[in-house]
């Protein structure tokens, strides 16, 4: 055991200090200065000409986003204004356009036959059995009633009459021509800055003709629906899903504001939805309400087939600033000291000479506690000035 304290208090009350051995050979020096090169070139290529480390990021956008959508339509030899098509109609950063509907008219509270094909009957014993589940369009009685001269269906307790959401419809094409207006400001607040997707250039003249394209008009913040749909690589006659309009602000705030400016990439965010048949596409339902003479409510049900917008908003601002700067600067000297472990590693395990390398490089030095006080007491400093040892003419060793 107490050996084993002596071994240890040996190892842990010792000091390394750097001694320097310098090598002429060419292998090592090459392998030494490409590393050197290549850790420099990372950090002045990448870390600070791409990736900007010499500023700090600000990442936290603050956006609003209005919209607004304009054009004519015709559906069931009815003309469709925007009143008709878009839902909600607060003009908010999602917003739905109807492409078809199927509408049940003139429902009231009431007693009728299911209309959907799992529960066809023809006892009332077929129907109780389906009594402890809610129906498509209502309560279920139990009861088996007839729909038309041949067949019966389960009666419900609900809206009447029920929907029937077979009906095969066809798209209104206009939809591919309607316009989405798009006013977009936003916000780096460590920066305090801000900037709208309206720059200096666009004029109401512009406004009025310009439409968005990849090529010509960048920045124009006026988008046609088909466009939009096939900038999303969608086919319009088959779509009936969510499509987003990306507005992206990548700004360097170290350049002038003409260069801080929106950039818009469309995709469909319900790309797993059109591999799904079970529920493919987007639809919902609403109801406008009436009321009789009498008192009674009735209502019109509107099955809607719709594509759904979602404008999102990302971005980020940077700025030069000397923290950061000096971080990765510090971090870039530190890093050139790879190439020295790397030459190390060699010198000592796969270049002939290896053990005459060793024993120049670790030296040790046994000071005893007696000496070391004696040294201090009369003030004395050990110097060396200078030695050299010419190691087959390979290894020139400076020791201070």
């Amino acid at each position: 055991m107490k050996t084993v304290i002596l071994g240890f208090s040996s190892y842990f009350f010792t000091y390394e200090t750097t001694k320097s051995v310098v090598v002429k050979s060419w292998t090592i020096g090459i392998i030494n200065r490409v590393v050197q090169l290549l850790i420099i070139t990372y950090f002045i290529g990448w870390v600070f000409i791409h990736e900007k480390a010499y500023q700090i990021t600000d990442t936290a956008i603050e956006s609003s986003v209005m919209t607004k959508v304009k054009g004519f339509g015709i559906y069931n030899n009815k003309v469709m204004d925007v009143a008709d098509y878009v839902t909600p109609t607060q003009g908010a950063s999602v917003f739905c356009i109807i492409t078809k509907l199927i509408t049940t008219e003139n429902q009231v509270q009431g007693y009728c036959p299911e209309t959907e094909k799992k529960f066809s009957c023809t006892q009332d014993s077929d129907c109780k059995k389906h009594t402890t589940k809610s129906g498509s369009y209502g309560v279920l009685t139990g009861r088996c009633v007839p729909i038309n001269a041949t067949n019966k269906m389960c009666e419900i307790k609900g809206w009447c009459p029920a929907e029937v959401d077979t009906i095969k419809t066809t798209p209104m094409m206009e939809v591919e021509n309607f316009t989405i207006f798009i006013k977009n400001s936003i916000r780096f607040p460590i920066f305090n800055y801000t900037k709208g997707n309206f720059l200096p250039t666009i004029t109401d003249a512009y406004i009025k003709k310009c439409n968005f394209d990849k090529v010509n008009n960048t920045y124009c913040p006026i988008f046609r629906v088909g466009d939009v749909v096939r900038y999303a690589q969608q086919n319009f006659t088959k779509l009936g899903g969510v499509i987003g309009i990306k507005i992206g602000w990548m700004c360097d705030l170290d350049k002038s504001d003409d260069e801080c400016n929106p950039s818009y990439s469309f995709n469909r965010l319900d790309a797993m939805s059109q591999k799904n048949a079970i529920s493919p596409g987007y639809n919902f339902r609403f109801a406008k309400y009436y009321k009789m003479e009498n008192g009674t409510d009735y209502r019109t049900l509107v099955k809607a087939y719709a594509i759904r917008f979602d404008v999102l908003v990302n971005g980020n601002a940077g700025k030069f600033n000397m923290i950061p700067t000096l971080i990765n600067m510090v971090a870039a000297f530190t890093s050139v000291g790879v190439g020295t472990v790397l030459c190390d590693i060699i010198l000592l395990n796969f270049l002939k000479g290896a053990e005459q390398y060793k024993a120049k490089k670790f030296e040790e030095v046994k000071l005893s506690f007696s000496t070391f006080s004696l040294m201090l007491n009369n003030g004395f400093y050990i110097k060396i000035k200078s030695l050299f040892v010419d190691l087959k003419g390979l290894v020139a060793v400076t020791l201070s």
